[in-house]
């Protein structure tokens, strides 16, 4: 079973460009045909988060229409860039999708249970995972008593070293109550976050946490204490993670653009 994950695509409106650089809906047209052209056949796709750039109708509906030749179950996550009630509009008829409340939801691939987070915190850069939405998560973690499980939420619970995005990653009270819950089910196998455009991979509760690169532009490398806030044109990628009938996962990064190869050895 193959689950892509790709995040960040940040589309705007048509004809636009995110920064009056980034042609994200270019960016996402392509990964779009990366997806439905790969083989093996993939099985779901989930979008981590940050769908849209502003949050508003018309985004959504550019969104949709990008994502149309995508013949694929995908399931679409928040991130701090979308409006809860917009992106309700524009997705209300999947039937994962609540009607009211956090956009929280759940889903099985093989034998592996899907439990998506909201860590939208309205108008705010930064993620919340308040007390009722970690009420919800531990009512899913014990309902999946002891199948292996993949968390996925926009903003990373840990810090990468990349300054202007901690300051805005997942609020540090409510990262140490997600690990609790991490710990006390001992089956969280992965947690996938999307929000830092970089693929990054850490220790976390005693699991692997780890993000996604974008789909579009990749938020620059920079480490040095007080760097402003950047990104670049680094290739765009995606990450697909395997899922053996044991349940164990293998996380790969997918290029998106075409490349040289491959040539036999």
């Amino acid at each position: 079973m193959l689950l892509a994950q790709i995040s960040d695509l940040h589309i705007t409106h048509p004809g636009a460009r995110v920064c009056g650089k980034s042609d994200t809906a270019t960016f996402l047209a392509r990964c779009v045909a990366r997806l439905t052209a790969f083989a093996p056949r993939i099985a779901a796709v989930l979008v981590t988060g940050d769908l849209v750039e502003s949050g508003d109708d018309a985004e959504y509906a550019h969104l949709r229409e990008l994502l149309a030749p995508l013949a694929l179950p995908v399931y679409v996550m928040l991130g701090n860039h979308d409006d809860r009630a917009a992106f309700r509009r524009a997705f209300h008829d999947r039937p994962y999708v609540p009607r009211d409340g956090f956009v929280q939801f759940a889903f099985d691939l093989g034998a592996l249970r899907v439990i998506a987070l909201d860590t939208n915190d309205d108008g705010k850069p930064g993620g919340r995972l308040c007390a009722e939405r970690r009420a919800w998560l531990a009512a899913q973690l014990a309902g999946a008593r002891d199948r292996p499980v993949l968390l996925a939420m926009h903003h990373p619970p840990f810090a990468t070293g990349i300054g202007f995005m901690d300051d805005c990653a997942l609020a540090a009270d409510d990262a140490a109550a997600l690990a609790e819950l991490v710990r006390a089910h001992g089956r969280v196998e992965r947690i996938v976050c999307g929000h830092l455009h970089r693929p990054i991979v850490v220790r976390f509760a005693g699991t692997v946490a780890m993000t996604a690169p974008s789909c579009a532009h990749q938020v620059a490398l920079a480490l040095e204490p007080g760097a402003r806030a950047a990104f670049t044109f680094e290739p765009p990628a995606f990450l697909l993670h395997t899922c053996s009938p044991d349940a164990d996962l293998v996380t790969h990064q997918v290029a998106i653009e075409p490349c040289d190869g491959p040539y036999l050895y």
